[in-house]
C-alpha cells in the first residue's frame, strides 16, 4: 500500500482496508464497545463535555474529566472493569504499518456524531513519544487538519475517508492536529456491526509508558 506523506513523518494510507475488512474491524470494535461502553469525557477545570463518545481497548485507556484533567486508567470510568483488550487486528496492522518493536498499549475509540469535531490538539499524555501514533477510520468522511509543534502554526487540511489508514511519527508525533467537521455531503454509513452509533469511528493506537 503506497503511503501518500503529508509532511515529514506524517503518512496518509488512503482506503488501506478495503469494505471486507472494515466489516470485520467494525464487529471487533462493536464488542469492544458492548464489552466497555461509550461515555463522555470532560474538559479539563471548565468540565465540558466533549463532542464526541469514546471508549478504549488495551491495558490502558485515554480519558479526561473536570478534576484530574487528561490521563490513562487501566479501568474503565464508568464500569470500573479493565478494558477489552486491543483485537488482534488491529495488532497485526500496527505491526504492518509501523514497524515499531513494541506493542501498542491503548486504543481509543472515538465516536464521533455527525455535528461532533475535535480542535487542535496534541497528544502528548504519553511517556514514549518516540513510538507513532497510528489511526484508522471508519464510516463518513471527516475534514481533518494538521499543523506543527506550535498550536498557531499552518495547517495542512485533507480528507480521511473509511478505510483509510493515518501515522504521525518522528518530527510530526507532537504536531498539533484535530477534525474540523464530518463531511455531510460523503456520509458513507458505518459496516452493520457498528450501524446505529454515530456517523464516523476512529480508533487511535499509542503506545503509552
Amino acid at each position: 500500500m503506497q503511503a501518500q506523506q503529508i509532511t515529514p513523518g506524517a503518512f496518509h494510507y488512503p482506503a488501506f482496508l478495503d469494505a471486507a475488512a472494515q466489516e470485520r474491524l467494525a464487529q471487533e470494535i462493536a464488542d469492544v464497545i458492548a464489552a466497555a461502553p461509550l461515555f463522555t469525557s470532560r474538559m479539563p477545570k471548565s468540565g465540558l463535555p466533549m463532542s464526541v463518545r469514546m471508549t478504549n481497548c488495551g491495558p490502558l485507556g485515554w480519558m479526561s474529566d473536570k478534576d484530574r484533567g487528561y490521563r490513562y486508567e487501566p479501568r474503565h470510568p464508568e464500569t470500573g472493569a479493565p478494558w477489552a483488550p486491543i483485537p488482534q487486528m488491529l495488532l497485526d496492522i500496527w505491526d504492518e504499518l509501523t514497524a515499531y518493536p513494541k506493542s501498542p498499549e491503548a486504543c481509543l475509540v472515538n465516536v464521533y456524531a455527525a455535528d461532533a469535531k475535535m480542535g487542535l490538539h496534541q497528544d502528548r499524555d504519553e511517556a514514549d513519544v518516540a513510538a507513532p501514533i497510528l489511526s484508522l477510520s471508519l464510516g463518513a468522511d471527516c475534514r481533518f487538519r494538521l499543523g506543527g509543534r506550535k498550536r498557531a502554526d499552518k495547517t495542512t487540511a485533507l480528507t480521511l475517508s473509511s478505510g483509510d489508514a493515518l501515522i504521525l511519527s518522528g518530527p510530526a508525533r507532537l504536531c498539533f492536529h484535530g477534525v474540523d467537521r464530518i463531511l455531510p455531503s460523503i456520509l458513507t454509513p458505518l459496516p452493520a456491526p457498528l450501524a446505529g452509533q454515530g456517523a464516523r469511528v476512529n480508533l487511535t493506537l499509542r503506545r503509552v509508558t
